[in-house]
């Protein structure tokens, strides 16, 4: 059995694979400074680059690996920093309310899954609809927090909802 890939429409990423693999985990190691961490983003690239409509299309693989690559490096590293956050919120608990690993684990994947639904909005809107359902403040709160009027939280926290909505029907 032969170790190409079978089918036809994947060769020219099987030959993308072959000629720039090296080259994007040499760059990925220099940025990221972790052999492991850079072959786990080179790895996840290519499976992005397959899911591509039309990969044998590409004029400039390199451009779309860089591409991709950053994207997930910068996915990374937001997802580092929720987490590093999180863990110096808990810090600051009495050690008998800490939660557990499992519990950590789920707040951490559910900040990162709120934090993709609110990628899209206003720097704005995304405080605002924190302040809103993790502080609790109201809207007079927000709006002088954030130097805006009621109304304007009001639009915010609508944009934020009807993102959340949108996530919820996927």
């Amino acid at each position: 059995m032969s170790n190409a890939i079978a089918s036809p429409c994947l060769a020219p990423v099987e030959s993308i694979f072959r000629n720039e693999y090296r080259w994007l985990l040499g760059r990925l190691r220099l940025k990221l400074g972790c052999a492991f961490t850079a072959e786990d983003i080179a790895s996840e690239t290519f499976v992005q680059l397959i899911a591509l409509p039309d990969p044998a299309g590409l004029r400039e693989p390199r451009a779309m690996l860089t591409t991709i690559a950053h994207r997930l490096v910068y996915d990374l590293w937001r997802r580092r920093d929720l987490e590093r956050a999180y863990l110096a919120s808990l810090a600051a608990l009495p050690e008998a309310t800490a939660p557990s690993e499992e519990e950590r684990a789920i707040v951490v994947e559910t900040l990162y899954a709120i934090d993709r639904i609110l990628a899209g909005l206003s720097a704005k809107a995304r405080n605002a609809f924190v302040y809103s359902q993790f502080h609790d403040m109201t809207h007079a709160d927000i709006a002088e927090r954030l130097g805006v009027s009621k109304r304007t939280v009001r639009d915010y926290l609508a944009q934020a909802m009807h993102a959340c909505y949108l996530a919820s029907m996927q």
